[in-house]
């Protein structure tokens, strides 16, 4: 399988499913602002979608994608085990997911204050109203749980767009309440936004069914049966979702703490920043995560090592060439992107300021986030998952402790700085240990190219700071100029990006024909 395909596959649906969830933050903040009631909506949505990204795009697929690849190519096994491993991984997932929910609706108070820390100078009505907008949001964790067993399967059968196109239903269904269903109460509305959650959740869970009936796969309900290899996958789960969720780990603590010690809105700038800072996390990290696992895993399965490693390899190249240069921008025109997408209707000046401060200290770790993504496969791949939660614990702690020493003084910049100098711990704990274990050595091609592309990223940088005055007239007018002048900002910087990386010789011409052209063979000029 060609990793750049097949990443272009799922990148490019992911592409468009971040920005039709621009479309959709930007709707966000015309119509609820930076205000209580964006925040209460973002801590009862704050839940849910750690779920998505630990279970859809982390844990769940990290512990179930190798042991499916297993039992499909064991001798005498084939799909059909595969399948039969499915089923039992669903019979009992699914009584477990059922009392969860009920239990989390039950407790939704003490769910809510720990997410919140209570908020900060806030009426009991104000509380009850969070609350109420937690219990709303809590059914997508269900839903969304069993949208990724089913993307796991089709995701080991290399049907990688399929559940790449399911995030779109959620920003697509919010989309549509935020336009038909918006009120001039911004309680309303957010109430409105938490009811289109749970809807989005039973409109991929519907998606991803039909796409498995599609491809002959049709999971029977059966009595819950505790087989070896469903006690296996449930101890592989947990880990795998500290591992995996590190990140996500760091958000909820970040958001609790902002909520409780900052000021109003507080929530809401960190918000704002952290879904521009997970553009490039979507299209790249999720994105190589997703194909590098069961890549990985068939290759070791297979006894080849060598083969793995190479994969590895070009995995961590293609996302420095992608993530190096997203960094600069974010940091660089962090001002002028934020105005261009937020600031108007509720969303003030002082808004932009304030998001796009969060936004450069998110963006730090972007680099962190992304390798991460990259480097976990090189564990689940031989059913390790105890390392990446032991590394993430640590984390995790770091994490905490940053955010305590750095929120008052930083304010809104303080939890996302915490939570990017979190993960390049996280990054560099997880490298170390592959490095010292022998699965992965940085080959010549990459440590030649990592030198040249921050060269060429730091060249975007300055020509793109010097832009900035240049295109504020722009970014502050109609609806369409805005957007269309952003774009050209982007472009331009992506322009010069390319421009340097030939210069520097960080990637050739040829390397570009090879990818475009010749689709299915790996580049072999290399850079001297």
């Amino acid at each position: 399988m060609n990793l750049t395909r097949a990443l272009g596959s799922v990148g490019g649906l992911t592409l468009a499913s971040r920005i039709l969830g621009l479309v959709r933050d930007s709707l966000f903040a015309r119509f609820i602002g930076a205000s209580f009631a964006s925040d209460a909506f973002l801590i009862a949505f704050r839940l849910p979608n750690m779920f998505r990204a630990l279970f859809a795009e982390g844990a769940f697929s990290a512990a179930f994608i190798p042991m499916f690849n297993k039992k499909v190519a064991e001798k005498g096994g084939g799909m059909a085990a595969g399948l039969a491993f499915a089923e039992d991984a669903l019979s009992v997932l699914l009584p477990v997911l059922i009392v969860m929910t009920i239990v989390m609706e039950i407790f939704a108070w003490p769910i809510t204050w720990a997410l919140s820390g209570g908020f900060r100078d806030v009426a009991p009505y104000q509380f009850a109203f969070a609350v109420t907008l937690s219990r709303i949001t809590l059914p997508y964790l269900l839903l969304i749980s069993l949208v990724s067993l089913l993307g796991g399967i089709l995701n080991s059968m290399q049907k990688f767009w399929v559940n790449a196109a399911a995030p779109i239903l959620l920003n697509l269904t919010l989309i549509a309440a935020l336009l038909f269903f918006h009120e001039a109460d911004p309680l309303l509305t957010a109430r409105n936004q938490a009811i289109a959650v749970s809807v989005s959740g039973g409109l991929q869970l519907l998606w991803l069914w039909l796409a498995c009936l599609r491809n002959g796969v049709n999971l029977k309900p059966r009595l819950p049966r505790l087989t070896p290899e469903v006690k296996r996958l449930l101890a592989l789960i947990g880990p795998a979702a500290a591992g995996a969720g590190a990140v996500q780990i760091n958000l909820v603590i970040s958001t609790a703490l902002a909520a409780s010690l900052l000021a109003e809105g507080s929530v809401s700038y960190i918000y704002y920043a952290d879904r521009l800072n997970q553009l490039p996390l979507g299209l790249i990290g999720i994105g190589l995560g997703t194909v590098l696992l069961p890549t990985i895993s068939r290759q070791l399965g297979g006894g080849q090592e060598a083969e793995a490693m190479v994969t590895q390899n070009r995995g961590m190249e293609l996302a420095l060439f992608f993530t190096l240069p997203a960094t600069v921008a974010l940091i660089v025109c962090g001002v002028p992107i934020v105005a261009a997408l937020f600031q108007h209707g509720k969303f003030t000046p002082t808004d932009t300021i304030a998001t796009a401060q969060a936004l450069a200290a998110f963006s730090i770790g972007l680099p962190a986030y992304i390798l991460i993504k990259v480097l976990t496969p090189g564990y689940y791949a031989r059913a390790d998952t105890k390392t990446p939660v032991r590394y993430a614990m640590i984390a995790i702690a770091v994490n905490l402790v940053l955010n305590l020493a750095l929120i008052v003084p930083l304010k809104q910049m303080g939890p996302p700085l915490a939570t990017a100098l979190a993960s390049l711990v996280n990054l560099g704990l997880l490298y170390r240990t592959l490095a010292q274990r022998g699965h992965f050595v940085p080959d010549a091609q990459l440590r030649r190219r990592v030198w040249r592309l921050a060269g060429a990223a730091l060249l975007m940088g300055v020509v793109m700071y010097f832009l900035n005055d240049r295109f504020t007239p722009y970014i502050l007018g109609p609806s369409l100029t805005r957007w269309a002048a952003m774009m050209a900002l982007v472009a331009i910087g992506g322009l010069v990006y390319i421009v340097a990386c030939f210069v520097l010789r960080a990637y050739l011409p040829s390397d570009l024909r090879a990818v475009l052209w010749r689709r299915g063979k790996t580049p072999t000029k290399k850079a001297p």
